[in-house]
């Protein structure tokens, strides 16, 4: 390869920016290219994933407000889905997800805070060209919490992989809830029309009655609708004998797809956003670490996920684009795994 190049950017690259205009207006940011694999990590915003795209072909949700930076009404109640842009992912947490309740806001603080201490680092090891991003979100108040979230994103080239590996510390003096949900968000054109969502679920159970009519549906995208509400449902995920788990869409018209990978010890809960609404038309996939129904139901139920002072947990998850017998085979694992 080095013999057909003049720098390595021509294939493997990342390039660190600024944008200039509109909500993003100041933010910052890593474009990473990996052959035809190209993806965005929002420096501002958690080092949550914006953009990915594949052989030319967008993999990701991008909701109507667009791609934009923190902003003063991201913590006001509902007025957070001004700030929700989607993306290919934002991370919910880490004192609430989902819907607001009382002082914390909808998915939480987290999802818009900046990160510090970043870097980027590019390097040969052996034959394979390794490309890394790191960074710190701290969410903390006086006399309050003080939790650190330290990510790392991984790729490498030539490669169709993208390795999330976090640690969550409470690095105050008192036990703290830490509740996290990774709302990873399938857009067009990889999601459209026959599109599959495959899992490898034993029982669906749909969040309420808007959802229900539709619960045998749940694995198929049909074509966008005006006006239609969203569908949430709850599924339990069969796990193999060391706890893994996965969760993918395929589109085989396009011969595409993408695959969550992740252990469902950390991550036990999983829920799955359908939405046919025309303009805002997405599938969810949501590991998460707690219910879809939020911290207030986890109150009441006396079962909030709570880290001890001090102490820290580790989420990892991997992200595969898929192609070719890839499509069969992920469809074949979630069959073996229902088997169980």
């Amino acid at each position: 390869m080095l013999r057909c190049t003049g720098h390595i950017s021509q294939v493997a690259e990342i390039r660190e920016v600024t944008y200039c205009e509109g909500r993003a207006k100041g933010m910052g940011g890593y474009q990473i290219k990996n052959g035809p694999m190209q993806f965005t990590v929002m420096k501002d915003k958690c080092l949550d994933l914006a953009e990915l795209s594949y052989k030319g072909t967008q993999v990701n949700f991008l909701s109507k407000p667009g791609l934009q930076g923190r902003n003063h009404y991201d913590t006001n109640g509902d007025e957070a889905q001004r700030s929700i842009m989607g993306g290919l992912l934002f991370t919910c947490g880490l004192e609430n997800i989902c819907a607001p309740y009382g002082k914390y806001p909808m998915h939480g603080r987290i999802r818009t805070t900046p990160a510090e201490h970043t870097g980027a680092e590019t390097y040969w090891d052996g034959d394979v060209y390794r490309m890394r991003v790191h960074g710190t979100m701290r969410e903390a108040e006086l006399f309050g919490e003080n939790m650190v979230l330290t990510r790392e994103i991984t790729t490498y080239f030539p490669g169709k992989e993208i390795k999330i590996r976090d640690v969550i510390e409470n690095q105050g003096f008192r036990e703290e809830p830490m509740m996290i949900l990774y709302h990873f968000n399938i857009g067009y054109p990889l999601l459209d029309e026959g599109a599959k969502i495959v899992l490898p679920t034993r029982k669906v159970t749909p969040r309420d009655e808007y959802a229900a009519p539709h619960t045998a549906e749940y694995d198929t995208m049909e074509a966008p609708i005006d006006n239609e509400p969203e569908y949430v449902f709850l599924h339990d995920l069969a796990a193999d004998a060391d706890g893994n788990t996965f969760a993918a869409v395929i589109n085989e018209k396009l011969g595409l797809g993408i695959r969550l990978s992740f252990q469902k010890k950390n991550l036990p809960y999983f829920m799955q956003w359908k939405s046919l609404a025309s303009g805002d038309y997405v599938n969810g996939l949501e590991p998460a670490n707690s219910s879809v129904y939020g911290r207030k139901y986890h109150e009441e139920q006396n079962t909030v996920h709570t880290l001890a002072p001090q102490a820290s947990e580790t989420m990892e998850i991997t992200i595969t684009l898929l192609e070719g017998d890839e499509l069969r085979e992920t469809q074949k694992m979630a069959e073996n795994l229902r088997g169980k």
